[in-house]
């Protein structure tokens, strides 16, 4: 998964641009889902979140750094396993953050896609977007439509990934 780089003959970086292809791939792959969901405007941070959820899953569920070869259809269940209301998501993608940061530490090579995955990570922890109060109580105030009901400051990620999950169901 992480980039293992040309090095030169000196031990040095040859001052190559390194391409986060991994990265990429999994933000592809989320964005299309979604879009296929149709579940939010592109435009929203809502579905910001669910992409990025998404990538991160996507990319963090690579284990043997075989993504750009992968066919989508083979993959949906892992994901949807991962993204499944019940598991502790949060956990897992601190847990493998963790191991690629020390893996590209060892290898001392460019990790840019652990970078940028690490960014999306730091958005979606840090971020709150308001949204719909689901454990408010049943019906609401008399009268109130779907967008007058109670909300609350939620984490990104909280609200991403139910919409990575279902967006992976609708494809």
């Amino acid at each position: 998964m992480l980039h293992r780089g040309h090095q030169n003959t000196d031990g040095t970086g040859g001052g190559e641009l390194t391409v986060p292809m991994a990265w990429l791939y999994a933000e592809y792959i989320a964005d299309e889902l979604l879009r296929t969901g149709d579940l939010m405007p592109p435009t929203s941070f809502e579905f910001r979140a669910g992409r990025d959820a998404l990538a991160l899953t996507i990319f963090l569920s690579d284990t043997d750094g075989e993504l750009p070869g992968i066919r989508v259809v083979t993959q949906l269940e892992t994901w949807l396993s991962l993204t499944a209301y019940d598991q502790p998501w949060q956990n897992w993608v601190g847990e493998r953050m963790s191991q690629l940061r020390a893996e590209a530490a060892r290898s001392d090579a460019p990790a840019p896609d652990l970078d940028l995955a690490g960014n999306a990570w730091r958005w979606l922890e840090e971020t709150e977007l308001l949204a719909p109060d689901l454990n408010a109580v049943p019906g609401g105030a008399p009268g109130a439509g779907e967008d007058e009901g109670p909300k609350v400051w939620t984490p990104a990620w909280q609200l991403g990934l139910p919409l990575g999950h279902l967006a992976i169901h609708l494809f």
